[in-house]
């Protein structure tokens, strides 16, 4: 698979003439908020703030405004250039996280039932999940967590986690990335920085095996330096872009090329989303459970 620079950091080259972009397909954001960016004008249906309880849509952190430009960004502010990977679906944002990007188990939760209320009204098909929790949570709230994620996917959404960014040891996988239902994502570094003094940085993604056994993360997507829309672009000589690193980064681009799938095929389940995605992985030396994303053999008709 070739990949070239472009919208998340880098893109796969064979479909970036691409039909299919996410149209019709709603996907629910768990993060930090959002920001009205022009990248995303006119997709975002709805908010809600599970933190702070205020009314208004805003994001204090900026991470839930990068993810969401990574899934579904239309890179008005640069003519195309830092489109993200679905740039027609719409957004339904939780804020369940607060400025400094940490939040209760309360907090995640009550996003997820706002979800699961809003599902059939706004065609919400994908659950993006760019939250893991910090090694030390009470097992009773970890377990709470691991059923929310779970109620999601057996309501029929495809819920999308990231791995954390506590790897690369094994056991490593942060709930509720660990549950055997989700598709979980781990962060890969395509550029390559895997030898020299810095390699430790980069090999960051939380790796299984689970307290159940079970290999995690799914499959992997790129994570590192990817260029996505930043909340601080209002202020004065703030560029509308900026660059992070993490599993929380891959997990839109899985959720993207997810949503990009079911415009083109709206019936599927997301059982059947599943077993597509991990009939089109494909392994590479950077592999982790069932290989790296390739999103043209995702949407061909042939796997």
């Amino acid at each position: 698979m070739k990949w070239v620079k472009n919208a998340v950091g880098y893109w796969c080259e064979d479909i970036l003439d691409r039909k299919y972009l996410g149209q019709k397909i709603g996907v629910a954001v768990l993060d930090t908020g959002i920001l009205p960016h022009p990248d995303l004008a006119g997709r975002i249906m709805g908010f809600g703030d599970f933190v702070n309880r205020r009314k208004r849509i805003y994001d204090d952190s900026g991470h839930g405004t990068h993810v969401a430009g990574i899934l579904a960004g239309s890179g008005k502010l640069s003519n195309g250039v830092y489109a993200g990977i679905a740039p027609e679906a719409s957004l339904l944002a939780a804020k369940v996280l607060d400025d400094s990007g940490n939040g209760m188990v309360e907090y995640v939760m009550a996003g997820i039932r706002w979800v699961l209320a809003e599902q059939r009204k706004r065609n919400i098909r994908i659950v993006n999940i760019s939250v893991g929790t910090q090694p030390g949570l009470e097992k009773a709230e970890e377990e709470r967590l691991l059923r929310g994620v779970e109620e999601l996917w057996d309501a029929g959404l495809v819920v999308v986690v990231s791995a954390g960014n506590y790897g690369p040891g094994p056991g490593t996988v942060a709930v509720p990335g660990s549950s055997r239902k989700v598709i979980t994502v781990g962060a890969v570094d395509i550029a390559g920085r895997t030898e020299g003094p810095g390699r430790t940085k980069w090999d960051y993604s939380g790796r299984g095996p689970t307290e159940d056994c079970i290999m995690k993360p799914d499959v992997v997507a790129p994570g590192t330096f990817i260029t996505s829309c930043s909340a601080d672009y209002r202020y004065r000589f703030r560029k509308p872009y900026t660059v992070k690193s993490g599993t929380s980064m891959a997990t839109p681009v899985v959720s993207g090329a997810i949503a990009c799938l079911l415009s083109k095929y709206p019936d599927m389940s997301n059982v059947e989303v599943k077993l597509k995605l991990r009939a089109s992985c494909v392994p590479s030396e950077q592999t982790q459970g069932w290989g790296m994303l390739q999103v043209g053999r995702l949407l061909s008709a042939g796997i």
